[in-house]
């Protein structure tokens, strides 16, 4: 490994690191915050903090209004059906069993790639997909989450979380498009904003609805809430964005794609250790499955990918 290398890497590694604790922070503050007050105040922050690194120079935006139906296309996957989503699936299971599932999102990628986009899907990656999916059904069937929510709700958080799985996936589709006119800043800087409006707005109307308005300012003069509010604002959505971006223009994506399998690893060691949660036989087996399915799914996806690249210098040298 070149010293050129290192930093990238480094960085690369740093973002798995902080998108694995993301998971328990979002555990920890729902503790005192609703659901939506929770990512609404998350989003706003980030939202803030962009406009702040905007306003100063440091990052640049080329936003017209002409583009803005396009950029939020895009946003409306993430951060709105995604975050929902992955906030109550959180709410209702555990963080290590809410980081493996996530995980799932590169498998569904390559999924929906082969029937949107037409990419093909080789019969590895179509049987490590099927691993991932069996792991899924291990983590439900099996899991312990009961103990500390009832089994329907359980069931409902994995639901959830599945649907945060789904948006991830086309998020990931849509972006990609996206990329092929606007930056990665101006589509995350749309992305903070739609997220800040829409949070804030229906997270008013629900405390307004549990009679929690009080909530907001209650929770803000907890410092669990205002640490994993600055974690999950700050850290793992706008330090990480700038983490990925850096490793991503230094290092092929599919190098940095297998730096993001380590985000369940984490989490799940963060649940266990900071959050006493405990996983059974079942929820390891599961686990295993996803990891090993996600790894698979992105390891001869890489292998595709490259053939496909060597198939022209291939078919020029026989002219």
């Amino acid at each position: 490994m070149t010293g050129k290398q290192a930093y990238p890497i480094l960085a690369a590694m740093v973002m798995a690191v902080i998108f694995g604790f993301s998971f328990l922070f979002t555990k920890v503050v729902l503790s005192y915050l609703l659901p939506f007050q929770l990512i609404g105040l998350r989003f706003a922050l980030a939202a803030l903090v962009l406009s702040a690194l905007a306003w100063l120079q440091v990052i640049k935006l080329n936003i017209k209004l002409s583009s803005l139906p396009d950029l939020l296309k895009v946003a409306v996957w993430q951060p709105v059906l995604y975050f929902t989503c992955e906030t109550y699936g959180v709410k209702y299971t555990t963080a290590s069993e809410s980081g493996v599932i996530i995980s799932l999102v590169p498998v569904v990628v390559a999924v929906l790639s082969y029937f949107i986009l037409k990419e093909r899907v080789t019969s590895r990656q179509f049987l490590f997909i099927s691993a991932a999916v069996a792991g899924v059904a291990f983590m439900v069937v099996g899991s312990s989450a009961g103990r500390a929510a009832a089994p329907w709700e359980h069931i409902m958080g994995v639901f959830f979380l599945f649907g945060a799985v789904l948006a991830g996936g086309f998020y990931s589709i849509y972006s990609r498009r996206a990329a092929e006119k606007y930056t990665p800043v101006d589509i995350t800087f749309v992305m903070m904003w739609l997220g800040a409006v829409v949070f804030n707005t229906v997270g008013l109307v629900q405390s307004f609805w549990y009679d929690q308005l009080d909530n907001y300012a209650a929770g803000l003069q907890q410092l669990p809430v205002v640490t994993g509010l600055l974690y999950l604002g700050v850290l793992s959505s706008v330090v990480a964005f700038f983490l990925l971006n850096y490793s991503l223009s230094q290092l092929p994506a599919p190098r940095v794609t297998v730096f993001l399998n380590l985000t369940p690893v984490i989490a799940v060691l963060a649940g266990v250790i900071f959050n006493g949660e405990h996983l059974g036989t079942w929820q390891l087996i599961g686990g295993s499955l996803i990891l090993l399915g996600v790894w698979g799914t992105n390891h001869y996806g890489s292998e595709q990918e490259k053939k496909n690249k060597e198939l022209p210098k291939e078919s020029e040298a026989h002219v």
